[in-house]
């Protein structure tokens, strides 16, 4: 959070499991696509929320699963707990809120006698989210009546119904709505307050986020009959809420051009990266286009000639350096000239490179220091190296004739290190 110190361009607020995270798309390829495009056009300038229904514990086993970026902000557990930063640091003044005519005890207690109720996994019950499973032909009669008893007991409770079987009992202050709602106020009086603002969900327990005053909104076009049925009974006339015509993260992608909110062209859907010119131009572009390219030949996806060989080496120092993360050292030239090597060698092959965390900070008056997590998949194995680059730009015309590389060093990010660094290029 620390890295914004002016109001973002823009947040987007997304919950994770069927929006950004498509599970029927086993190459997870709009998920990749977004990735790309928030690195290389967003994550200098602006900030990335996940609000997810899922407790910590299950919202870190899905980050194992998916090519998934790392947000500013993790909303979890339906809007109980937020979180700051890659350590996930909590905000206890959203803690004080949701204690409020609260009692853990009283609805567990209340619960037990509903046998229509199922409880969900240990790791879905959270200090101030209770969860259970329950038929869709009982939710309604079951809700009414579990809401009446708590009431009676003294507690502000919120029942919310997701996914036609998940049923959450939270503190009436909670909610991914609410949750929004604390943090953009939070952000204005710090000052800081986005200047626009996409909400995406697919479920019951994403409406409230399209609730909030001043936000966009987008139902990716996978989105569920019960989050269609309120946009049609609660926001049908609302010009700022669409229902994409793309899934997931690829819906995602599609609301940004829709709405104006800045690029929506992600560097995986341009062809030619020798041929592509940018009205913006950034160093995280710079890094992302590198690996992707990178990944493309390796894959046997981009043409086998000169021409891209000799672009890379043009953006790169005759005397610049790589240091491996096993500390031995080599020129950029000579990784270049190794890779032509490894050209198609993972055609066919689960084979992806991603980066996340593109930070970049100008050193000098065309000088860059970008730190970045570069992560590649390869089969079953996920390796990922923390990467810092210097980078120029070239020329007198500054960053728009684009970047040279001068240094790379890498170290491996701890858990994730590669088996056999022998072809460990970049």
């Amino acid at each position: 959070m620390d890295r914004i110190t002016k109001a973002a361009r823009l947040m987007i607020v997304s919950d994770l499991d069927h929006t950004m995270v498509d599970h029927h798309d086993p190459e997870n390829m709009s998920l990749l696509r977004f990735n790309a495009l928030w690195e290389s056009n967003y994550r200098h300038d602006s900030l990335l929320v996940f609000s997810t229904g899922r407790s910590p514990t299950l919202y870190k086993q899905l980050r194992k699963e998916k090519p998934m970026l790392t947000p500013d902000i993790t909303i979890m557990s339906v809007g109980t707990e937020i979180t700051y930063g890659s350590s996930m640091l909590p905000d206890d003044g959203w803690v004080k809120i949701l204690n409020q005519k609260w009692d853990r005890n009283i609805v567990i207690e209340e619960t037990s006698k509903f046998p229509d109720l199922t409880l969900q996994a240990e790791t879905e019950q959270r200090p101030h989210k209770v969860s259970f499973y329950v038929d869709k032909t009982k939710a309604q009669v079951v809700m009414k009546e579990l809401s009446s008893r708590l009431e009676k007991r003294g507690l502000d409770v919120k029942l919310i119904y997701s996914g036609g079987m998940d049923l959450d009992v939270l503190p009436q202050g909670a909610g991914k709505g609410q949750a929004l709602s604390y943090l953009l106020n939070k952000l204005k009086t710090e000052g800081t307050l986005p200047v626009n603002t996409l909400a995406c969900g697919d479920s019951g327990n994403d409406a409230e986020l399209f609730s909030i005053p001043d936000v966009y909104g987008v139902m990716v076009s996978n989105a569920q009959e019960e989050l269609l049925q309120w946009h049609a009974e609660n926001a049908k006339g609302n010009p700022n809420i669409i229902h994409a015509k793309e899934r997931c993260a690829a819906g995602i992608i599609e609301a940004i051009g829709h709405f104006n909110l800045g690029s929506n062209t992600s560097p995986r859907d341009v062809a030619d990266f020798v041929e592509c010119k940018l009205d913006r131009v950034n160093p995280g572009y710079e890094v992302v286009k590198f690996y992707l390219f990178y990944e493309r030949w390796r894959r046997g996806e981009a043409a086998n000639c000169e021409t891209y060989i000799a672009s890379l080496k043009a953006s790169c120092d005759p005397t610049a350096t790589f240091v491996f993360p096993t500390g031995v050292e080599k020129t950029l030239h000579e990784c270049i000239y190794a890779m032509k090597g490894c050209y198609g060698d993972q055609t066919g092959k689960q084979f992806r490179v991603w980066v996340d965390r593109v930070l970049s900070t100008p050193i000098g008056l065309n000088t860059w220091l970008v730190k970045f997590d570069k992560w590649e998949l390869s089969g079953d194995e996920r390796c990922c190296c923390v990467t810092t680059a210097k980078i120029n730009a070239k020329g007198s015309g500054g960053a728009s004739d684009g970047y040279t590389w001068v240094s790379v060093q890498q170290k491996w990010l701890e858990g994730y290190e590669k088996k056999d660094t022998s072809i460990w290029l970049f």
